[in-house]
């Protein structure tokens, strides 16, 4: 049996009137203290962003779901948590924020592969 590792996770949601409340997914952040693993992936489904509001920033929500993608990543891309481990990025990102791109509640699971992980989570959960 192959050794499984806990990791967490939480949606990112897309909420572009924030005063209605109304959101949708377009993206998960997944982390794995036991490997010092932290990844994200997103997907903009702009036709859905069109239907709850039609004059949504396309351009400035996608470049949000990329700085998270960025941060994730570490380095240059991650801006002031460079140098942070990737817990504490984590962390950051998974804080509540009043922001069109907002992070949903925090899930655990089990996986021998965080990063097939985050693929598997943005197709069954976003896509």
């Amino acid at each position: 049996m192959t050794d499984r590792d806990v990791f967490e996770y939480a949606l990112l949601r897309v909420v572009p009137r924030v005063e209605r409340g109304e959101c949708f997914n377009a993206g998960v952040v997944v982390y794995c203290r036991a490997r010092s693993f932290v990844a994200a992936r997103t997907h903009l489904d702009e036709a859905k962003l069109a239907a709850l509001d039609p004059a949504a920033d396309v351009t400035g929500v996608r470049a949000a779901l990329h700085a998270v993608e960025g941060v994730c990543a570490g380095g240059e891309a991650a801006g002031q948590a460079a140098r942070d481990d990737a817990g504490r990025r984590f962390r950051w990102l998974i804080a509540p924020r009043s922001t069109v791109v907002q992070p949903g509640p925090v899930h655990t699971g089990l996986t021998t592969d965080p990063e097939a992980e985050v693929e598997r989570l943005l197709d069954l959960l976003v896509r």
